[in-house]
């Protein structure tokens, strides 16, 4: 008999411990895919956000800049991007453990970007650990947890403005850090950053494909509610300059990245 899906989904999200969450995670990838979890369960769960008691949360603005020309200012850059893939695992765990009565596929698409999530979160940690820092070494911020929490009622929003809008600012921030990060000689964490902005282009892609999806049962114009969500929920625009070709191949259209591009 299957066990429900969703107590396991909200106790890797509730894990406060980084190794537990990373195998609860990993844990429930591997019976998802051996069949052996039921996602047509109704019974509620509560689900709470666990996190370690490092790093430090602060506001944005409180966070310190990282300049990669020490070692130092390279530890602080990586770390920044730990941070975002450990939010990312939470994220992925909570699309998929708080909107029920969603198709099997959408089930299946957010686990296993949880999973490879767990797996970026991995591979960072041992390029941060060569410069003698782990996570939590470093202060850093929740804007993206912050923009969950406010789209939790409503999946369509939830995919708009966390995967297809905050997310994927990580499209166009990755090629320059990469090229910074190599410029100050760190190419092995450049060449590990490609992994993260090939997987992540198929994570805003899924964001994408499901807002579409959600737009499509509500008779709505993607293109149209996706502005008028930023509008609604005062969410920063996507900077300028986007990196185009990654967020087209994530589903985004020239029409809509031109229109985006234009200043208020």
């Amino acid at each position: 008999m299957s066990a429900s899906l969703f107590p396991r989904l909200a106790e890797a999200l509730a894990a406060t411990e980084i190794d537990q969450k990373l195998a609860l995670t990993v844990s429930v990838d591997a019976d998802w895919r051996a069949g052996r979890l039921d996602w047509c369960d109704t019974t509620p769960v509560e689900l709470h956000c666990g996190r370690p008691a490092r790093p430090e949360i602060v506001p944005p603005k409180a966070v310190p800049q990282r300049s990669p020309t020490t070692p130092e200012g390279r530890a602080r850059l990586l770390h920044a991007i730990v941070h975002i893939e450990f939010t990312a695992i939470n994220l992925a765990l909570d699309h998929a453990a708080r909107f029920r009565g969603l198709p099997q596929a959408y089930y299946a698409d957010w686990i296993d970007v949880a999973a490879e999530e767990a797996a970026h979160f991995s591979l960072l940690r041992k390029r941060l650990a060569s410069y003698g820092h782990d996570y939590g070494d470093f202060p850093a911020h929740a804007g993206l947890w912050e923009m969950a929490e406010k789209t939790a009622a409503d999946p369509l929003a939830r995919m708009a403005l966390v995967p297809r809008l905050l997310e994927a600012r990580g499209l166009d921030a990755t090629p320059p850090i990469q090229r910074r990060l190599a410029e100050n000689g760190d190419a092995a964490s450049a060449r590990a950053l490609d992994i993260i902005l090939r997987d992540e282009i198929g994570h805003v892609g899924l964001g994408d494909r499901w807002f579409r999806e959600f737009c499509g049962q509500r008779g709505v114009d993607p293109e149209n509610a996706y502005r008028e969500l930023l509008i609604a929920y005062k969410a920063p625009r996507p900077p300028t300059p986007m990196n185009e070709a990654a967020r087209l191949l994530a589903g985004f259209s020239a029409a809509e990245l031109a229109a985006l591009a234009k200043k208020r």
